[in-house]
Formats: C-alpha cells, sequence, structure tokens
C-alpha cells in the first residue's frame, strides 16, 4: 500500500505534466518528429505541452525524486537548485519533495533569465553555433507566471530564491554555500558551461549533476564532457531517457 508521502508525490508529478485532464490519446507530432498518443509522448518528454508546467516527462521527474530523495535520506549537504526553469514545474517538484518529507533547511534556487535562451555568442563559443533557440517565444517564461504556478502548488515561500537573468550574471555571486542536487536545463555549451562553472564546486560530495539536454543537444553534451575532462570527474554518467542523465559527485 502506498505511504501517503508516495501518494502526494505520485498526484504531483501527474499533475505537473498534466496527465490527468490532457486529452491523451490524441495523436501528435513529437519534438523528434515522431507519430504517438499525447500521454506517451508526455510521458518521455517529447512535447511541448500548452498547459503543462513542465516539459521533461515522467522519467526524468522521477529521476529528480530519485537524487532528491537519496541525498535526503543520506544527509548530503546543501541545497537544490533548478538552472532553466520554463514554467517552473522541476523546480516546483524539488520544493515538493521537502515538503513532503518535512525538511526546512534548504533552499530550492530557481536560475532563469525569464527571457528564453540567450543568442549564441560563436565567436566564444562556436559550439553554440545554428543553436538559435532565442527565436522561440515559448521558451520565454516572465518570472510572475513562474512564480504563480509555485502559488498554485501552495508551495511559493521562504524555501524557494529565485536567480534572475543570465548564468553567467547571476551564478558566480550567487549566495549559496552547498548544494546537494543541481538541475542544469541551459541547453547551450555556454549556459551548460557556466553553470558547471559556478556551481559544481558547491555541490557536496555524494550530491548529484542531472543534465537535461545530456542526449538531445551536441553542445550541451559536449560542454559536459570538457568541464568533466577538465576537472579530472570520472564519476559515472546514468542515462534517464533519450535526453536527460545524471552523475553522483564521489567523495
Amino acid at each position: 500500500m502506498s505511504t501517503p508521502v508516495e501518494l502526494y508525490l505520485d498526484l504531483m508529478k501527474k499533475s505537473l505534466l498534466n496527465l490527468i485532464y490532457a486529452d491523451l490519446e490524441q495523436e501528435i507530432t513529437t519534438t523528434s518528429q515522431e507519430h504517438m498518443p499525447r500521454g506517451k509522448a508526455r510521458l518521455v518528454g517529447l512535447d511541448w505541452p500548452e498547459q503543462a508546467h513542465t516539459m521533461v516527462g515522467l522519467k526524468r521527474l522521477n529521476a529528480v525524486q530519485r537524487c532528491v530523495e537519496d541525498v535526503l535520506r543520506s544527509g548530503v549537504h546543501g541545497d537544490l537548485i533548478e538552472t532553466g526553469v520554463w514554467r517552473g514545474g522541476t523546480a516546483i517538484f524539488m520544493r515538493a519533495l521537502l515538503k513532503a518529507y518535512a525538511d526546512e533547511s534548504r533552499t530550492v534556487w530557481v536560475a532563469d533569465s525569464f527571457q528564453g535562451c540567450p543568442p549564441p555568442d560563436t565567436e566564444k563559443y562556436p559550439q553554440d553555433a545554428g543553436l538559435d533557440l532565442y527565436k522561440y517565444s515559448e521558451l520565454a517564461i516572465p518570472r510572475a507566471q513562474v512564480e504563480a504556478n509555485f502559488m498554485r502548488y501552495d508551495l511559493l515561500d521562504a524555501q524557494v530564491r529565485f536567480l534572475e537573468g543570465w548564468f553567467k550574471d547571476t551564478l558566480p555571486g550567487a549566495p549559496i554555500d552547498s548544494l546537494a542536487v543541481m538541475r542544469l536545463d541551459g541547453d547551450l555549451y555556454e549556459s551548460t558551461t557556466d553553470a558547471l562553472s559556478a556551481l559544481y564546486p558547491k555541490l557536496s560530495p555524494g550530491g548529484y549533476v542531472i543534465i537535461d539536454d545530456y542526449g538531445a543537444i551536441d553542445a550541451c553534451r559536449q560542454a559536459v564532457h570538457d568541464y568533466r575532462q577538465a576537472h579530472g570527474i570520472r564519476d559515472e554518467i546514468v542515462r534517464v531517457d533519450w535526453t536527460g542523465a545524471y552523475w553522483k559527485k564521489s567523495a
């Protein structure tokens, strides 16, 4: 029999993904140009939902849950952060996890420009050539809307703090002492590198790095590999689904 905590977290995931009220049998063309029922696409994060508060899919939300539950169970020191939050759904789920387990000591940091992706700086980061994601207005969700989404779940409180602006400007000086889980969803080589450079040194041993676009975007994956090589990181990368991945920081 499921516990109240398990039931709450399961309902949170279904609500954040809009799996309860969506027309899940409708056939759609996915972001990978496949044709499948909306419900199947939503489970693996292959559509841009009109109403759902996250597009990451159930498998990646489950991975976030496993990582957060592990650091809570193991007593790994530090806060939680998501860099690149869209409508806020995954950061909302992080806050729900802290609430479910009555953890009042940690902060969920919500880092985003709230203007979408930056134009690629191909002179400095040629790996980002052709990644014109800044042209997609659907990715530019105002901070006020993200805050309103937190409030819908009664999860906007003192344990949620916002870092508004481009990562290169906000993350290096962010007042974060230590991290237990960092989830990066910046798409670009530049954004991924900025987040890793500013935040990974603050990640406690036993903490997790979650990369949303590891499989989907070559530039993001290359940024991860370049950072790991430069810093001698050999911890195993675990694949979650067609794009998500994570690793656990060794002692």
